[in-house]
């Protein structure tokens, strides 16, 4: 599933802590791929400062600019096309994308979700947890396929629920496993080490 050097498009919607993730794992040489381009459906969204700071391209793709979410979607594809990219990295980017983007990066695009899929889908990921008294969540990484949290799953890691916990507190325990999984992953991807088989992804051993 890898090419000879992968290129990444970052999708983001909002701080951008994920992506800056990936930005220093890049930096050192832990994940080897570049960044071709960021992208944001909202001006504001901190993420894109993060790019431009490392030098990486920042585009905001405003959905209020486009009459419907395909043609919203055709600007992000052309986007990315332009850039060269590889393989799409959704990184805290806040909205459904349609059977017509899945298409044409089929196989090719990753998501990072803060709960245990396929427990607690959606977009409250946190309060649902807590809301439910579970005891362990954590942050689940997956392929996206045309449904909503629901392509093959890649890795997971757990994270404790604890008495008094908010949805910051359990978010900031959350995000700190993203922030050490997501480049991991992705690393994998480019490492050609994930084989999917239907729900199934294998991680395949490092190559001697």
């Amino acid at each position: 599933m890898a090419n000879e050097k992968q290129v990444l498009g970052v999708l983001c919607s909002g701080r951008g802590t994920d992506l800056q993730s990936i930005i220093d794992a890049v930096a050192r040489g832990e994940v080897h791929a570049t960044i071709g381009v960021v992208l944001a459906d909202k001006p504001e969204a901190y993420a894109l400062e993060r790019a431009r700071k490392a030098g990486i391209p920042a585009v905001c793709v405003n959905r209020k600019e486009y009459e419907d979410r395909e043609q919203f979607e055709k600007a992000l594809i052309e986007e990315l096309a332009q850039a060269g990219v590889t393989l799409v990295v959704l990184a805290g980017f806040m909205r459904i994308l349609t059977p017509y983007f899945v298409r044409a990066y089929a196989g090719r695009i990753m998501n990072i979700h803060p709960a245990l899929l396929p427990s607690f889908p959606g977009a409250h990921a946190h309060r649902d947890v807590l809301a439910y008294g579970v005891k362990v969540s954590g942050c689940t990484i997956h392929f996206v396929d045309e449904g909503t949290d629901s392509g093959p799953i890649i890795a997971q890691a757990a994270v404790p629920v604890l008495d008094g916990d908010t949805e910051e507190t359990l978010g900031a325990r959350v995000l700190k496993e993203e922030h050490r999984l997501y480049p991991q992953v992705i690393e994998w991807y480019c490492e050609g080490r994930l084989q999917v088989e239907g729900r199934k992804v294998c991680v395949l051993p490092e190559k001697s």
